[in-house]
């Protein structure tokens, strides 16, 4: 795979001096409105919402090398970043329709890929729910609508990044056991899928291919997979892309992510880094909206700082450059 000159220099914003990406996700909204509501009469507010975004933006992106924000709420945010942090902004609408299990994609009313960049995006990242199993039409619809944005990330010359995160149609809880049975299959099926050159994909940003707390001797659950076996579907991942991937953390605690890090590593697996989100400022909602705004950059300052740097730290250890895989 090859990038144009525009790309790649948009590329090396996104990532550190050794070509990996060390990137910080907050484009969450819907999941941001859940955390923050316990604590509210009625819904967060819009200030609320912008204020703790860019607080985070703020604190933490001095120790990343990019950071995903969404245009809804993170503008402010992204006006924040330290000055050689990436930006990467989303483009799809948050949630998706609970009364359908299709789950079908749609970008963000009044924005366009030209929209994104005019607001100093280095990327545009798109998440799509995706059931390598389900209906066929459903995926024939989800793969179109990837092609078109796909191209027109390529007419405005700059980097694409795909978020996938599977699930099933027949409504498994993606958590449970069951589930994590089919896992790898969904996982892995999906990046095969949209690697390929149609959709003008530069960097998938994809799930570990197994659900680590039914790994051995990583939970107290009855395993799914040995670890050897945890071990071969790091394997089988890595080999079905050629396209760089980065691993997202899936809401799971900064610790246990961290460990499913080294794992991957010495299972042989070549991730080109993280967009990793809640496990890194999670915790600073709750002082936030109790307390907030100071209270809220005091947890940043400590815990916050402490888990991307621990997470660096993995990083630098684990994570091969994107360069490797793209010219």
């Amino acid at each position: 795979m090859t990038l144009t000159e525009k790309k790649r220099l948009h590329m090396m914003r996104l990532s550190d001096e050794n070509g990996i990406i060390s990137a910080l996700a907050f484009d969450q909204r819907g999941a941001l409105r859940k955390l923050m509501k316990p604590y509210c009469e009625s819904e967060p507010s819009e200030f609320a919402m912008q204020q703790i975004k860019t607080i985070v933006a703020q604190e933490l992106s001095p120790y990343a090398s990019s950071m995903l924000l969404d245009p809804e709420y993170g503008l402010n945010a992204a006006k924040a970043l330290a000055h050689n942090t990436g930006l990467l902004l989303a483009y799809e609408k948050t949630g998706y329709d609970t009364n359908s299990s299709d789950r079908l994609c749609d970008s963000l009313e009044g924005w366009s890929v030209r929209r994104l960049i005019e607001h100093g995006a280095d990327a545009v990242k798109f998440l799509l729910y995706y059931d390598a199993d389900g209906n066929p039409e459903t995926n024939r619809k989800k793969q179109a609508y990837i092609e078109r944005v796909g191209a027109e990330c390529t007419a405005a010359d700059i980097p694409f990044f795909l978020e996938i995160l599977a699930y099933d149609e027949n409504g498994l809880d993606v958590l449970s056991r069951e589930y994590a049975k089919l896992k790898p299959r969904k996982v892995i099926e999906a990046m095969k899928t949209f690697s390929l050159p149609r959709y003008g994909i530069d960097v998938l940003k994809v799930e570990v291919p197994v659900n680590m707390n039914f790994v051995e001797g990583f939970s107290d659950n009855e395993p799914v997979y040995s670890r050897h076996e945890a071990a071969q579907w790091f394997l089988v991942q890595n080999a079905a892309v050629s396209l760089p991937y980065i691993y997202l953390s899936a809401g799971v605690s900064a610790k246990l992510f961290r460990e499913t890090l080294l794992f991957a590593k010495d299972a042989g697996a070549q991730f080109s880094g993280v967009l990793c989100g809640r496990a890194t400022w999670a915790d600073s909602v709750k002082p936030y909206m109790e307390n907030g705004e100071q209270a809220a950059r005091a947890w940043l300052k400590e815990e916050g700082a402490a888990n991307i740097k621990a997470l660096n730290e993995v990083l630098a250890k684990t994570a091969v450059p994107w360069t490797e895989k793209i010219r």
